[in-house]
């Protein structure tokens, strides 16, 4: 294909050596003078691994060349690739000068082109951005409609410094962000060779998706160090500890707690947390990271409470209690947390838990409910149709198929449905359905 890249830093340039060793003839468009030089004397205007003879080889076969003319690219190309900057304002927020400036030049180009054409942002942009900035400024400056008269789309890329060309080539998957099939069998005929899957999606789940990442990969490389430093203060060998942990493919590198849902409860991980934070409270070791855990789990608790409240309902039904289905475990519950705030503000609460039976509860859990929790226990039903007939509100905190199934005969037009575990077949439910997160 005839593509135009514009931005020649890091990712445009890797962009255009690959696509150029790939067979493809490539339009490198850059404002900057030294750039265009270095590129047509074969050069790299960036540091990268194996880039200086990608660049050379491009230009010596004739597919890779360079302009400042936005018009004359975008004429003699099929699709266009946007890969300016987005730095970062003093308050964290983007700059979308480049990407403005960008979409205005490339509208007026559009709007003298007759063949359809596609651009695909690169750059990484909040979500939104594609559909509220780069969408109305291409179609204004254009005179023509996306995804009638040119297509849009955003393809997030995950190239790392150091190694982009091998990135590029093994990368984890290809996204692509579009809203017509046009953007997406295009995609495909560019970059389906490459390995692991091709999946098309929303702009703005793709939009999201590479900051998804990137807090991610953030977030595990300061557990590692956090964990590295209690290990140190302990004397225990922290690499032994992590090289272990990452063996556990089940649970601990794998897709396990990685959706979406309801706050994490039960007897272990907030007591193993909290032994954890007061080691290193008194080895002297600071770890902000883990000490933001039991704070956001509890936010997101009063979360769930204020997206109730806010209904202005007051007659409750809580369908689950215990911190998991199939359990009868009360301990560090957050669905009890929420029913003690409920019965707190005086609303009629009715609470449904098949695996919670106060005649059969033993042990731990008997004591917990009798000496900690004893008002909830009056709260209780063993008819889970009552609870649903009676109550305006309806929690469902457990993800059981018999339970499922009932809603979805019971629910009824006026009922407002909360859901802390993202219920197959929403579709089925009637009534005003809220997702937690999602």
């Amino acid at each position: 294909m005839n593509i135009s890249i514009f931005g020649l830093g890091d990712v445009g340039t890797v962009s255009l050596g690959c696509l150029a060793r790939d067979g493809h003839r490539v339009i490198g468009v850059d404002l900057d003078p030294t750039k265009q030089a270095l590129i047509r004397a074969g050069k790299t205007p960036i540091i990268e691994a194996d880039m200086q003879e990608l660049i050379a080889h491009g230009v010596k076969s004739g597919r890779i060349e360079v302009t400042d003319d936005a018009v004359d690219a975008v004429h003699r190309t099929d699709l266009s690739f946007m890969c300016v900057g987005t730095p970062a304002r003093p308050n964290g927020s983007q700059d979308l000068a480049a990407i403005e400036r960008l979409s205005t030049q490339l509208g007026d180009a559009l709007k003298t082109k007759h063949d359809h054409h596609l651009v695909v942002i690169r750059s990484t942009v909040f979500p939104g951005t594609v559909e509220g900035v780069i969408q109305p400024l291409l179609e204004t400056h254009a005179g023509k409609r996306a995804g009638v008269d040119f297509s849009l789309c955003f393809q997030p890329e995950f190239l790392r410094e150091g190694s982009s060309i091998r990135d590029y080539d093994h990368p984890p998957y290809t996204v692509v962000g579009a809203e017509s099939e046009y953007a997406v069998d295009i995609m495909r005929e560019v970059f389906g060779h490459l390995p692991g899957s091709f999946i098309s999606t929303s702009i703005r789940t793709a939009e999201m998706l590479k900051y998804t990442c990137n807090m991610f990969h953030t977030l595990k490389v300061t557990f590692a160090n956090e964990v590295g430093r209690l290990c140190q203060a302990s004397g225990v060998n922290s690499h032994e500890v992590m090289d272990l942990a990452c063996r556990d493919t089940h649970l601990n590198i794998s897709t396990a707690y990685l959706r979406p849902g309801f706050a994490f409860g039960g007897s272990c991980l907030s007591k193993d947390l909290q032994a954890m934070l007061y080691m290193a409270k008194s080895s002297d070791v600071v770890a902000p990271m883990l000490a933001g855990i039991l704070p956001s789990n509890q936010l997101h608790i009063e979360h769930a409470i204020d997206m109730v409240l806010a209904t202005g309902k007051k007659t409750i039904g809580m369908i689950g209690l215990s911190f998991k289905s199939g359990t009868d475990d009360l301990r560090e519950s957050p669905l009890v947390v929420m029913a003690e705030r409920f019965i707190g503000k005086g609303l009629n609460l009715c609470i449904y838990d098949p695996e919670v039976n106060l005649s059969r509860l033993v042990g731990v859990n008997k004591r917990f409910i009798e000496e900690s929790i004893p008002h909830i226990a009056s709260l209780m039903t063993e008819s889970c149709e009552d609870l649903v007939e009676g109550a305006e509100v309806i929690i469902v905190g457990l993800n059981d198929k018999a339970l499922l199934d009932m809603l979805y005969q019971k629910t009824r037009e006026q009922h407002l449905i909360l859901d802390l575990v993202k219920i197959p077949h929403r579709e089925k439910l009637r009534g005003q359905y809220q997702g937690l997160c999602w």
